[in-house]
């Protein structure tokens, strides 16, 4: 979804015609499926099961995470605001603050994988880290509801179609 959204600032840029749809359509995925799904998963059951062994949230990886998770709550907000404004503005507000959030959920993706999942794969025990997923699994059904994350995947693989495969067959 990063990738789409980093073509259609390109083309919002060069005043291309954006579907009506598809920022609100991606914004809707970065708040209900990056934020109320993966990062709540997080804040709510994986941080607190890594600090229960040992992986610090002050001054650590933990405390990190939620820095930039609450950093891009706003830059969500920020860009919600600067999608309102769109037809009146233009798309400079916009795409400033979604290239902001692209440079920050990707380093953070780069923190998580690199550094703490990693870290936390170690610490863990392999049945808390089963009990972990089952967590997970309920907190997906009863946040987001039942169909909605198969949905999200659809809605990327449209958006890829349309911006990502058509402009390399364009080519």
């Amino acid at each position: 979804m990063l990738a789409v959204l980093e073509k259609i600032c390109g083309k919002l840029e060069r005043r291309e015609t954006i579907p009506p749809t598809h920022l609100p359509d991606i914004l809707e995925f970065f708040q209900v499926f990056a934020d109320k799904c993966h990062h709540a998963k997080e804040e709510e059951f994986l941080f607190p099961a890594y600090q229960s062994v040992g992986i610090p949230k002050e001054g650590g990886p933990i405390g990190c995470m939620l820095a930039e998770h609450q950093e891009g709550r706003e830059a969500i907000a920020v860009m919600k605001a600067g999608l309102a404004a769109l037809e009146k503005e233009g798309p400079a507000r916009f795409v400033t603050h979604a290239r902001h959030y692209m440079a920050l959920l990707t380093a953070h993706i780069d923190k998580e994988n690199e550094i703490l999942f990693p870290m936390g794969d170690a610490a863990l025990p392999q049945n808390r880290q089963a009990a972990l997923l089952a967590d997970f699994d309920r907190l997906e059904e009863t946040r987001i509801g039942p169909g909605k994350h198969e949905a999200f995947h659809r809605l990327i693989e449209t958006l890829e179609a349309e911006h990502l495969r058509h402009s390399i067959n364009a080519r």
